[in-house]
């Protein structure tokens, strides 16, 4: 069953894990044969947000559209039996480490 891994950033300065962590992490993931994708994000103030009302007017707004404490900053779709593995998986990701956290959700299948 295919998850992914949502990994959001703590509003510190991310020292809590290095840029070696993420390679090694990355080397497991792919020797272990399970990851589907993954895809670091660029920093949020490149971010722009798109919304669409009820007329189908689209409003476009540039930079940070929210004040958080966790912003997301990349992911993993990782392939794996069930539930606790890929929980196993989000607890060694550098992402879940210090103020960061890991947020696991099943892929739907829609048989397609």
């Amino acid at each position: 069953m295919k998850y992914m891994l949502l990994i959001n950033a703590g509003a510190v300065d991310g020292s809590e894990c290095t840029a070696e962590d993420w390679m090694t992490f990355d080397k497991e993931v792919k020797e272990a044969g399970i990851l589907v994708s993954a895809e670091s994000l660029a920093d949020l103030v490149t971010a722009t947000a798109v919304r669409v009302d009820a007329d189908g007017k689209r409003t476009v707004t540039d930079g940070p559209f929210a004040e958080t404490r966790e912003v997301l900053g990349g992911f993993y779709v990782i392939d794996v039996p069930d539930l606790d593995v890929a929980l196993d998986w989000a607890a060694r990701c550098p992402g879940a480490r210090g103020a960061g956290s890991v947020v696991v959700r099943p892929v739907a299948d829609f048989g397609v």
